[in-house]
């Protein structure tokens, strides 16, 4: 598989629209659009942001669910060298307002969708200066297709550095304030070589079809997007992880090569379509984000008949830095259980809590050294220096190597929740449930789940003399916070643990829902 001497997002779609103009690179609703369209629309939309203001290095933001025209604005902002924020379209309008304006967004991208939202927020988006239309009609809002086609089609040609950052996504923190996780030109190109080594998977050939269901707000959907147009080949997108549109999609556009999170394929085996769909073009199936469940891996493989294989990784490096090979997934053996290895540019280390490493099989926090590291957390240099010290990653996940170098993911150092491939962080939800008047303490926590991996557990003391309810607490929860972060369960307890300086326990509110799982991350 050749890799390609491209030094920033444009240059991919330079380079393909010279090579294979006429190849189609992308497929949305009906709509196919091919490598030379595609890069004469990232040009216009280029000049586009430049004509608003916009300045290198600035922010735009799209609050939108995935489709062709969001990557012809990440390739079009990345000719600009303007940053693209994706925000999650699944936030309350609290949430959408603070990384909003965190990012210091100038020009915001808005499906039709979410225009309700954006009008409750709007006066307190102080710095974006243009409000597009991605669909939809809207006053006083251009359309984005119409805005598009305004524009000059000549390249800019603006200068971009390697180490600029291209995309900004935002990771949940543990102060229970998101994290805007910067991502530079080289951090996406930085391990393809060494990827290209790890095995068939990871080669392209010119007819391989990739799909995009995962949203374009995580690494999940625009990392493997990206990896359709790094090598211009065709890149089919859906709204949303929808099982029934994913199984439909991969039939009707002959699709090569699928990533998605294991609780969305453990939907598409669940559906009536997957016993006689057509899957024997299907030539690998990639998933990560969080664990599978033995049983959901074992009725996968025998319905795809095609190799798999597990990907770990996380925003802060670039996506995938750790993967298990198909040559390991042999159904009861004990690797199935293990991320697997990291790319043989990637280091990675388990220490104690000084620092110190330990011996193999032995738990500890897992620390990684990637060419592929993000540039740093927005305007956190004191988190950007903790989460990096050393020029290590620590990646807050708790596991332990074996002999041969594979690395089992065990537990988390942090109390962070993997809830269907979403990252639920427990401090953010704790803060909005507290707001309520009813409710004196509180402890967060994931619990197992068959289908979601974990799901969110609150564990509430009542305030005295009140009856509030559990379906009062969720209904509470919809109000403050993003659907998936909303507690699925709650219970009630007269005290909650804690250490004499006041710290809650969770390890031991956890510890009897977790009773008889051996694998409590993926």
């Amino acid at each position: 598989m050749p890799i390609y001497d491209f030094g920033t997002l444009a240059d991919t779609i330079r380079h393909w629209a010279g090579e294979r103009p006429d190849t189609t690179a992308t497929v949305f609703e009906g709509r196919t659009t091919s490598y030379g369209e595609f890069d004469r629309h990232a040009s216009q939309i280029a000049n586009g942001i430049i004509a608003a203001g916009v300045k290198p290095q600035s922010r735009i933001g799209y609050l939108g669910k995935n489709s062709d025209h969001y990557f012809e604005l990440l390739f079009g902002a990345a000719k600009a060298n303007a940053v693209v924020v994706g925000i999650n379209w699944r936030l309350a309008p609290p949430e959408v307002d603070y990384i909003a304006n965190d990012a210091e967004v100038e020009m915001l991208f808005v499906d039709q969708e979410f225009f309700g939202l954006v009008e409750q927020i709007k006066d307190s988006l102080k710095g974006v200066k243009v409000f597009i239309s991605m669909s939809g009609r809207h006053d006083g809002w251009a359309d984005f297709v119409a805005w598009r086609d305004n524009q000059d089609d000549t390249d800019p040609m603006v200068p971009v550095a390697s180490d600029d950052v291209c995309v900004q996504m935002y990771t949940s923190g543990t102060t229970g304030r998101p994290k805007g996780v910067q991502m530079t030109n080289f951090g996406f190109f930085s391990l393809r070589e060494s990827e290209s080594r790890a095995g068939d998977w990871a080669r392209f050939a010119e007819d391989d079809v990739i799909m995009v269901p995962m949203p374009v707000f995580h690494i999940g959907g625009t990392g493997w997007g990206f990896y359709g147009f790094y090598h211009g080949v065709t890149v089919v997108i859906l709204a949303q992880a929808d099982p029934g549109l994913i199984i439909e999609a991969i039939q009707d556009h002959r699709v090569t090569k699928v990533f998605v999170v294991p609780a969305v394929l453990q939907f598409m085996l669940q559906h009536e379509a997957s016993k006689n769909a057509d899957f024997s073009h299907v030539r690998v199936v990639l998933y990560g984000a969080s664990p599978i469940p033995e049983d959901t891996l074992v009725k996968a493989m025998e319905t795809f008949k095609c190799p798999f294989v597990q990907m770990y990784g996380m925003t802060e490096t670039n996506g995938t830095i750790v993967y298990l090979p198909f040559e390991e997934h042999k159904i009861g053996s004990e690797r199935l259980k293990s991320a697997g290895k990291p790319y043989d540019v990637v280091e990675a280390r388990i220490v104690d809590t000084e620092g110190n490493e330990v011996p193999t099989r032995e738990v500890g926090e897992i620390w990684l050294k990637t060419p592929s590291i993000m540039k740093g957390y927005w305007n956190l240099p004191e988190a950007t220096a903790e989460a990096t010290e050393g020029g290590w990653y620590h990646s807050g996940d708790a596991g332990y190597v074996d002999e041969e170098g594979y690395i089992y993911v065990f537990d988390r150092v942090k109390d962070m929740i993997v809830s269907g491939g979403e990252n639920i962080y427990p401090a953010e939800v704790e803060s909005a449930l507290s707001r309520h008047d009813a409710v004196a303490d509180i402890a967060v926590i994931g619990v197992p789940s068959e289908r979601w991996g974990e799901e969110v557990k609150a564990i509430i003391v009542k305030a005295p003399g009140s009856d509030i309810t559990g379906d009062d607490v969720i209904e509470f929860a919809r109000t403050q916070i993003a659907g998936y972060k909303c507690p699925k369960s709650v219970d009630f307890v007269d005290e909650l643990p804690r250490n004499p300086s006041g710290k809650l326990l969770k390890k031991d509110l956890r510890e009897p829902y977790w009773e008889g799982v051996d694998r409590r991350v993926g």
